[in-house]
């Protein structure tokens, strides 16, 4: 027996068995461009794991603003025809097995509560750093989607005049800046990964873009620690990876909380631990949730 956890992005689709206490069997193919290849691709998924493993659900990370109550996508801009439907009832009836949907930023959050970097503590945010900030808010061990489904909505958070956290805080944007200031384009545009590098070798404009960047990282992360107040901050997405990322940020608090006087304690940070695999591990904690509360009515 297994659970088919399946991760929808809007490039490839990634899927694996959960069996066992981990994750097997897994594969990847190409996102298509309607719902109709899309219900018959993700029906060859379940059929191929199928010979293997006596399925007894899907849990479904992807994309959008998913209201669970509802069993629908409401938003999805990566994938719009996946959204307006009641996708789950849809699903059940191709699959003849129970559905679970979920965000990927909230799938990947529940992922470390459960199991990884956060797992025993039931307060958390879960920060993805990437093109742009998103995340996901997790009170008592369960995601806490907000009146309008725009918890976790982080990127959002407006830290200088009209200019958002999603702004500041990507390394995407810090890469085009620096990029853009030495005329580069295209092909010779500068990584994130680049710009570390400059700034470690001591060029002034990744220096001060790299400063730049870890300071509003920073003051954005302040602002969630104190409004929140959570036992973690997760941070996700790629730069995540960095060796330096947590102390870099930490260093950047301190002189927030040494102009502060009321600001009493230091955010307990810590990186992912599952990195490419916490969306589908995520779906499989947001289905045995699901199915836990159900069950529980």
């Amino acid at each position: 027996m297994g659970l088919l956890a399946i991760d929808i992005g809007g490039t490839s689709i990634k899927f694996g068995v959960w069996d066992q206490e981990m994750i097997k069997e897994q594969g990847s193919v190409p996102t298509p461009k309607n719902w109709v290849d899309m219900e018959a691709t993700l029906l060859v998924i379940k059929e191929q794991l199928s010979q293997n493993y006596e399925l007894t659900g899907v849990g479904f990370s992807c994309p959008g603003v998913v209201n669970k109550s509802a069993r629908r996508i409401e938003v999805a801009s990566a994938l719009p025809f996946m959204a307006g439907f009641p996708i789950c009832d849809v699903l059940e009836k191709s699959f003849g097995i129970p559905v679970a949907i979920e965000n990927d930023a909230n799938c990947a959050g529940l992922a470390e509560v459960w199991q990884g970097a956060a797992k025993g503590c039931q307060d958390v945010l879960f920060v993805v750093l990437g093109t742009g900030i998103g995340g996901a808010v997790i009170v008592d061990g369960k995601i806490r989607e907000g009146r309008h489904l725009f918890g976790g909505e982080f990127g959002m958070m407006l830290l200088q005049d009209d200019q958002e956290f999603s702004h500041y805080g990507s390394a995407v944007v810090m890469a085009k800046t620096v990029s853009e200031q030495k005329g580069l384009s295209g092909d010779q545009a500068l990584s994130g990964e680049a710009v570390f590098a400059l700034a470690e070798q001591g060029d002034d404009w990744a220096k001060k873009a790299v400063e730049r960047f870890y300071h509003y990282l920073a003051v954005g992360i302040y602002n969630l620690a104190y409004c929140f107040d959570p036992e973690k901050i997760i941070l996700g997405g790629g730069v995540s990876a960095k060796p330096d990322l947590i102390s870099a940020i930490e260093a950047k608090i301190q002189v927030i909380r040494d102009r502060t006087p009321y600001a009493t304690f230091m955010p307990d940070l810590a990186p992912c631990m599952f990195q490419n695999d916490a969306n589908l591990i995520g779906a499989v904690a947001n289905f045995i949730q699901a199915k836990n509360e159900a069950e529980s009515v």
